[in-house]
């Protein structure tokens, strides 16, 4: 969550919410969407349960629905159902006329929270000494708001897994090096199919403030933030090479927060929308084990009865935070909504969110 993000009221859940049926919480989810029609807008990412997902007007990933939220003129209510950086980033490209809602405040991300902008200042200042003004600064859009600002006010520009390698490429025509924020994996592996060595890659350790790199630090080429995915760095492997003993014949596809050995040892890597895609292409009878969040693996699973499908981790468990938006939150957001008693609006602070649609539209122009 962004500390210069402006959180409204964030209230606990009234009981009754928890002792309603499934089918009441179905109910009221569709009396309100009717009611509401047009002027209501749910974009609900790929991580989300189905219970949620099934009241989605889009799914997608997190800059795709914050795209699709600022486009739709008409919702002046976008209750996004996924975390709290995609939800900023939504009310960072809407309108002002337009409201975002975020069902439970505690759905965040981990990774987005490896990287707060006082280690982040903090961290530039020091490699500013280091390497002076040969830096150009990245984030992944998993981030705060705060970071894409401190990106957008250097100069720099955010990046998504499907555009990573287009926007290294693009950094590298402005500035020697690099800073990638906030996970590590990838940028490591963006960096790596373009030709990088891992030798060219330092970290920078945010707790201990210091660069992380054994050897003649001027060879540095790229400085990777010390981030990860809790979920997508579970993936090791040793679970590949389970699967290759056990399915010889399955193909392996992983997101690019998977660790550099997974993603080397993996038959496809690519972003969500890459592996979802491959999977809706794949012929029938093939066999796959995918390394991403459970929640999208078990909707792959049922939607291709037709083809084998496993997690790549068979112990993988959905994503915490993503998974904390449920039925009953959504109700009650719903309800506020319909009530005018509005509660859980993410509002990112004028200045906040000017420095970073610059990083946004970097990369809305270049990709």
């Amino acid at each position: 969550m962004s500390l210069l993000a402006t959180l409204q009221t964030n209230k606990m859940i009234p009981e009754r919410y928890k002792q309603m049926s499934q089918k009441m919480l179905e109910e009221r989810v569709a009396e309100v969407k009717e009611k509401l029609g047009k002027r209501l807008y749910i974009p609900g990412h790929h991580y989300q349960k189905d219970e949620v997902i099934q009241f989605a007007d889009a799914t997608g990933d997190s800059l795709k629905l914050a795209q699709l939220s600022a486009e739709n003129k008409d919702a002046e209510f976008i209750v996004f159902c996924g975390v709290h950086f995609m939800a900023e980033t939504a009310d960072i490209l809407t309108s002002q006329n337009q409201k975002v809602f975020l069902p439970d405040m505690r759905a965040g991300c981990s990774m987005a929270d490896m990287a707060d902008i006082q280690q982040t200042e903090r961290a530039w200042e020091k490699l500013q000494e280091i390497y002076g003004e040969t830096i150009l600064p990245l984030t992944y859009v998993n981030s705060t708001a705060s970071i894409k600002a401190f990106v957008g006010s250097h100069g720099g520009a955010t990046v998504t897994s499907s555009n990573a390698e287009k926007m290294v490429t693009w950094a590298f025509e402005q500035k020697e090096r690099i800073l990638f924020l906030p996970d590590q994996h990838l940028g490591r592996n963006t960096a790596f199919n373009l030709g990088v060595g891992l030798e060219e890659m330092a970290i920078w350790n945010p707790i201990e403030d210091k660069l992380e790199y054994e050897g003649d630090i001027s060879r540095v080429k790229v400085i990777l933030w010390k981030g990860h995915c809790s979920v997508h760095e579970n993936f090791t492997f040793q679970n590949v090479y389970d699967t290759r003993r056990k399915y010889p014949e399955m193909k392996i596809i992983v997101h690019p927060e998977c660790r550099r050995e997974v993603v080397e040892l993996a038959d496809l890597s690519g972003s969500t929308s890459y592996i979802i895609n491959a999977i809706e292409k794949a012929e029938s009878g093939s066999s796959w084990a995918i390394g991403t969040e459970m929640n999208l693996v078990n909707r792959l699973i049922k939607n291709h009865p037709d083809k084998h499908i496993i997690s790549l981790n068979p112990h993988m468990c959905p994503c915490l935070t993503m998974n904390r938006i449920d039925l009953p939150h959504l109700v009650w957001c719903l309800d506020s909504i319909e009530e005018g008693n509005e509660h859980n609006r993410i509002q990112v602070s004028q200045d906040i969110a000017c420095d970073a649609k610059l990083a946004l539209d970097r990369m809305l122009q270049i990709s």
